[in-house]
Formats: C-alpha cells, structure tokens, sequence
C-alpha cells in the first residue's frame, strides 16, 4: 500500500512537471508570434520567459545544462503527441494572400488534423527573420548534435531541392516512449524494421562452455562494459573504430544465439536478431536499403545486431563474368561498410566460417569457435536441465549415460523435451533409463 502510494505521488508530480512545461511552451509561442508581428507584448525578447526552475527535460533525457532553445525545439516536437491544440496558432491565415504565413513551417500529416511542425516551425520561433541565428537552429540538426546522437529527434523527409529545414520535425518513439508510457522503447517487427528482439530465461552462469570459447566471450564482455575507458579516457579514439565486430562459428545447436542473447543480457542491452528472409532481396539495391533500415534505427541505442546464419547475406565475393555477380559484389561491399561503420556491437554468427567472405574476417574483433561439446561438459550440461524432481537417486547415472552420445546443447534440449513427453505420456513421475535411451535414440534418427 506504501509502494502504491509512491508511485501516485510519483505520477502527479511527473504530470505536474510536464503540465508546467507545456504551460510555459504555450506562452513561448504567444511571444514569439507578438514580437515577430510587432505587437504589443510585455517581453522585448523570447529569453525573458524563463522555463520552469524544475527542468523536466533534464530528469526525462538525463542531460544536464539543457539550452533555453534546445528546451524550445524539444517541446516543439513533442507538442503532436502531448498537446497539438497548442500548435493551432500557426493555422494563422495570411489576410493577403489568403493561406498560412510560409514563415510557420509545418506539414499536413494523413489522419492528424492539426498542425505538425517542420524545421522551420523552429526557426520562425527561434530566429525570426535574424539569418546568424538561423544557423544556429540548422546546427542543433546537424548529425554532430546530441539531439541525433542520443536519438531524441530529427529532421526529415525534406524533398529533394527543397530547403533543410522544411523537413518533418520528428521526435524519436524511443525518447516519445520514455516521455509518455515511462519506459523503454522496443521497436515492433515488421518490413520496415526487419529485426527481432530476442530473450532467455537463463543467465550467464547458465552456460556451459570450453575455456577458450568462455574466454574469448569475456573479452567482449569487457569491451562493452569498458570501451568508453578504451576510447575516452585514454585517447585510442584517434586509432580504433568505434564499434565491436564479432563471429560465432560453429556447429549448430553450439550455443552462438544464447551467447549473444547472453552478452546481451548481462549488460542491459536488447539483442535484435536480424531476419535475412526480409533483407535480401533478388531487386538490384533493395538488399542494401533493407538492411540500412536496421542499421539507421540501431545506430544511436544501446543494442546488440545479431545476424545468424550470416553466409546468406556475408557470403564469399565471386569472379564478376556477369551482372549479377557485380552486383551481388556490391552488396557485399556496401554490407562490409556500414558493419565498419557502425558504432554498437554487431555479432555474426554461421556454422562454418569459410563460407564468410575474407574481407569480413579480418575486420572482426573477435572470432569465436563454438565446438561440440565434450563428454564432461556434456556431462554438466544435463546435470543443469534435468529438473531435480525427475530425478531419484541414479540421477548422476543417466546423466553419465546420455553424455555418452555425442549431441550439441541444442540437441540436448530437444531430448529433455521428448522425455518430458514422455512422462506426461506413461503418467510415470520419475524419469527412467529406458525414456532417455529411447529419447535419445530418436534425436539421433532425427539427426
């Protein structure tokens, strides 16, 4: 009852915040519209209307010394999704010429109806007609600024020959996210986002692996959890990429996904499993913008790129005789590019490594071999999945019995399952050495 009662607490002053905000957004637009029109207004310039002393925009983004005009553009963008009758102001018909002031900016969205405002909404509110302070407003969209590189909003959409900022002001679901439901965006799949989030239930320890393959995962655990000591603190920044390029190879079931999953989870991060079917394309060029797509929303979030079974899409470059091979070389050099490029962590994984292309290989960080596991591991590896209540007093001799057979993790789990089958089946309550041989019998058929 306490904890709900905090929570309330909580909420009412996170709305109350908000509310003041909008409050003094709305009173920013009456003074920027009064001095550009010269009418009659208490204030000489836009600066003398103070934002709230309790920086809401500061506590949602954690940023501090948030500017008075990036504090403007940011509830500019926002407005649509909090506010949008505040925004009827710019519906201000031009007595003259009988339309909207050009000078308003904004666009006509498909099913909203009201104003959503455009690069030089911001301006017109900013700068009015003063050209050096213009600048300054194209510099907060320029890709240096932390409005793209924390992923809070951009413009966009801007047609070709057309002037910058007559772009789509377009703030970012993952900032609106955290502004409106409080919490972390996770994107949905689809066509235009061709990636999937994917979890386990098991931690790290839950793994079971040779030394030398827990080894190499430990250096890129240390790489994200310190790159910033690596690249910052002592300056390496001038001479390694940004990034961390990783292969899995192995046999399948050798647990190159969990790994991922794994690294993933240990640090925070979303691991997205990207889907090869939606990416390639037999189109010329369309392979290269499915896969920006998920590049583009991926660049400024704290996630892992997953790409299993990545001969598909890394694969070999070929002797160019036709023009399919060109261009299949050239989607290979594009992907090769932009896996440089990105700054996050991206992992490949394939069970044999020398279907990926060679140029690949020497820009990876770290190449990890998943191999099959040993009779010991194996050995452990059923120890962890058989549930203790299967189990009487010989549990340590069916374990010993089915690591005998030569089986991936994978496998494993698949053995577990048709014993847990076969127990619901025969109504029995303790696994018995006769449904683990036949269990494994039939996933070596199977294999």
């Amino acid at each position: 009852m306490i904890k709900e009662d905090i929570n309330k607490k909580q909420f009412y002053k996170y709305n109350f915040k908000m509310a003041t905000y909008i409050e003094w957004f709305s009173q920013i637009l009456t003074v920027a519209i009064q001095l550009y029109f010269q009418q009659k207004c208490k204030y000489k310039m836009l600066k003398e209307v103070c934002p709230p002393k309790e920086n809401w925009l500061e506590s949602i983004i954690d940023r501090k010394e948030i500017t008075f005009d990036e504090q403007i553009v940011i509830m500019l963008a926002l407005m649509p999704h909090i506010r949008p009758q505040i925004l009827d102001i710019f519906f201000i018909q031009n007595k003259n010429i009988d339309r909207q002031y050009t000078e308003f900016g904004g666009w006509k969205g498909i099913s909203h109806g009201g104003f959503l405002p455009t690069g030089e909404t911001a301006s017109f509110i900013l700068a009015g007609e003063d050209m050096e302070k213009k600048k300054s407003v194209i510099r907060m969209f320029q890709k240096n600024h932390w409005f793209y590189t924390q992923n809070i909003l951009r413009v966009e959409g801007a047609g070709e020959g057309e002037p910058f900022l007559s772009g789509q002001l377009q703030i970012s679901e993952e900032f609106l996210s955290h502004v409106l439901l409080d919490s972390d965006y996770k994107p949905d799949y689809n066509t235009g986002f061709p990636a999937k989030l994917i979890t386990t239930e098991l931690n790290w320890e839950d793994m079971v692996l040779d030394y030398n393959t827990a080894q190499e995962l430990e250096d890129i655990n240390t790489w994200i959890v310190s790159h910033k000591i690596i690249m910052e603190d002592w300056g390496l920044r001038r001479f390694l990429k940004s990034g961390y390029r990783a292969l899995f190879y192995g046999p399948p079931g050798t647990g190159k996904t969990l790994a991922a999953t794994l690294l993933g989870k240990k640090n925070n991060m979303d691991v997205y499993r990207v889907d090869l079917s939606m990416i390639v394309s037999k189109y010329i060029g369309e392979t290269e913008k499915n896969l920006a797509k998920v590049f583009d929303m991926a660049e400024n979030r704290n996630w892992i790129l997953f790409f299993d079974e990545a001969d598909a899409l890394f694969g070999k470059r070929t002797v160019t005789n036709t023009s399919n091979d060109r261009h299949a070389n050239q989607e290979v050099a594009y992907l090769l590019q932009r896996i440089e490029d990105f700054p996050g962590t991206i992992i490949l994984a394939t069970n044999l490594r020398s279907n990926i292309d060679e140029a690949f290989s020497r820009r990876f960080q770290s190449v990890v071999y998943f191999p099959m596991p040993t009779e010991e591991l194996r050995t452990e590896l059923w120890r962890k999945m058989l549930p203790a209540n299967w189990l009487s007093d010989a549990s340590d001799k069916l374990a010993d019995i089915a690591a005998t057979t030569e089986l991936s993790g994978g496998s494993i789990t698949n053995v577990i399952r048709q014993c847990a089958l076969y127990l619901l089946q025969t109504k029995e309550k303790k696994l018995n050495e006769n449904m683990l041989k036949k269990a494994l019998e039939k996933e070596l058929i199977k294999a």
